[in-house]
């Protein structure tokens, strides 16, 4: 695992405004001896979808310490953000479908045109939680979602979103920072346990940031 950054370009949206200003970044980084350069939009009205989030970089880390194997395998990455995970698991020979919300797809695109051969392009789909989740199959080998848990009031929408594209067989990744003040540490010991069966996987000290691994509860 390796990763290194730099500014590339800096393209002001408004000169008038300097806090306006928006400009690209593009980091290099290297995981299951794939190289993946990610632009990310600052600025763009991403918000918290804009840059690579260490939890992200957690999750790669783990699949490639774990060997995971998802050639054939049907995956879907949940507030996609930079898409950084959900390529590199389609470089890995996932079937895969990388979503956020409406706005941050376009950032999505450019970082999965940048990375992955035209015969590996995975699929970039709008997903609002609680409002769309229908419109996607319940056959998912993987669910994988990077630094989704930080807004209570997302809570229950990740749930029902959860339920329903959680088959019977799916695994789910779950990597987050333990944000005590965000209800995160919560969310994990006491809302999730009561719809899933999950794992500590993996947990950086350091960082304070857990990976889980959920499933559906056998009844």
């Amino acid at each position: 695992m390796q990763w290194e950054s730099g500014l590339s370009e800096v393209l002001p949206r408004d000169l008038g405004s300097l806090f306006s200003d928006t400009y690209t970044e593009e980091s290099c980084y290297k995981f299951c001896g794939q190289e993946l350069r990610i632009t990310q939009l600052y600025g763009a009205n991403l918000g918290v979808a804009a840059p690579v989030w260490d939890a992200a970089l957690n999750l790669c880390s783990y699949i490639e310490e774990q060997k995971l194997n998802f050639k054939g395998k049907k995956v879907i990455e949940l507030g996609a953000g930079t898409g950084i995970v959900g390529i590199l698991v389609s470089l890995l020979g996932g079937d895969v479908t990388v979503t956020d919300l409406p706005h941050t797809l376009p950032q999505i695109e450019k970082n999965v045109l940048a990375n992955v051969p035209p015969n590996q392009i995975p699929r970039v789909c709008a997903l609002s939680w609680g409002l769309d989740q229908e419109q996607f199959p319940q056959d998912f080998d993987y669910i994988i979602g990077a630094d989704i848990v930080y807004l209570k009031e997302t809570y229950p929408l990740l749930i029902q979103t959860l339920q329903h594209l959680c088959g019977p067989h799916t695994t789910v990744l779950l990597s987050s920072k333990m944000r005590q003040e965000h209800g995160t540490v919560a969310f994990f010991q006491n809302v999730l346990p009561q719809h899933f069966a999950l794992e500590l996987v993996q947990r950086d000290e350091d960082e304070d940031i857990n990976i889980y691994k959920v499933t559906r509860c056998q009844n």
